[in-house]
């Protein structure tokens, strides 16, 4: 369990969101894709996981302080607690099937402290059974080449009737494959072999998906499969935001594309917009590092475009990465105002949000 420590100093615009009801904070809420999941029935040393995911839709970067459960048979872990806008994060809830059985449930308490004080609570529910043992608790596949195959088993051993068979396995993905084979019964106890295999032609991207087993005593138990498909080109960060910026000011970033050989930039491109310049180098190699400079303009408003990366990869790679910028007028000499908590965006930018 996390522990928080809070300075007891806050500053107004602090006081100001602390302060306010439970509905002030459904910007936050608004950002995660879900609030619950129920992890059904699994078995006993089954690595059972779930990701809520969630992205930040704001002009300002958002900073989770941490999580608290509710309940010690589930483990939560922020896989990224500083997003940018457009940047997405993970909060994973572990249930802890090597510990706990039985109906079990947390609830977890997901603190932000930036921009604005705000607490997201998430509900994850499961039976963990103790007749059902799984080794290794999943489906691994690691790291692959995209499109490349690869194939990986796990035992499951039951201890009960005699009778007891697993009856049916299922999996919604289209790029795996997945068979059981009975290996023993005696003596009340019942072992099955479970192989997945992972179909040549798999896009690139991590792999987080499920293989379900359907027993004859109508429990489905889900069996997690992972992996990362690892594409010929990346480009990170996937976004860049800019900021606030008033015109003729300047802010560089810089993006990284990598190959997995030496490779040069035909182009970069951002559908001619003047405001981003890039400097481009000649030489073939595996890592690419470039900076991207915006210079805001006189018209006021959001700016949100797309940076096409074009290379002489055989393969046509390319690679592309968002970006949001708010031009804003100059300060006046009139008496400021206090702006408000809510840091959501105006609606010219909402409509630009992919």
């Amino acid at each position: 369990m996390t522990t928080f420590v809070r300075s007891t100093v806050l500053s107004p615009f602090a006081v100001l969101a602390a302060a306010a009801s439970a509905p002030a904070q459904e910007w936050a809420r608004k950002m995660f894709q879900e609030g619950a999941y129920n992890f059904g029935t699994v078995a006993r040393d089954a690595k059972v996981e779930h990701h809520f995911k969630f992205k930040n839709l704001y002009l300002d970067d958002i900073h989770i302080a941490g999580v608290r459960t509710s309940c010690g048979c589930t483990s939560p872990r922020v896989t990224k607690d500083t997003l940018k806008t457009y940047e997405e994060g993970e909060i994973v809830a572990h249930f802890n099937t090597d510990r706990f059985s039985g109906q079990r449930g947390a609830t977890l308490t997901v603190t932000i402290d930036r921009p604005y004080p705000a607490e997201v609570q998430l509900r994850v529910d499961g039976f963990i059974r103790t007749d059902v043992v799984m080794t290794p608790g999943g489906i691994e596949f690691g790291s692959l080449d995209e499109g490349a195959s690869a194939e990986k088993q796990l035992d499951l051993r039951f201890a009960g009737r005699s009778n007891w068979k697993i009856t049916e396995v299922k999996t919604a993905n289209p790029n795996l494959e997945a068979k059981i084979a009975e290996t023993m019964r005696q003596g009340g106890q019942v072992a099955y072999r479970l192989t997945v295999r992972l179909k040549p032609g798999a896009p690139a991207g991590y792999l987080q998906d499920q293989v379900l087993l359907v027993s004859d005593d109508r429990r489905v138990m889900p069996v997690n499969v992972e992996g990362r498909l690892v594409p010929e080109l990346s480009v990170n960060p996937a976004s860049l935001a800019f900021g606030r910026l008033e015109p003729g000011q300047k802010v560089t970033k810089q993006i990284v594309i990598q190959g997995k050989r030496p490779f040069t930039i035909a182009a970069i491109v951002c559908n001619n917009n003047p405001c981003f310049a890039f400097e481009i180098p000649k030489e073939a190699k595996r890592v690419h590092l470039i900076p991207v400079t915006f210079t805001a303009g006189d018209a006021m408003g959001t700016i949100s475009e797309k940076i096409q990366i074009r290379t002489d990869l055989a393969s046509g790679a390319a690679g592309e990465v968002r970006t949001l910028a708010e031009v804003v007028a100059p300060p006046s000499t009139s008496p400021t105002t206090i702006p408000t908590q809510d840091p959501k965006l105006s609606a010219s930018t909402r409509r630009n949000l992919p």
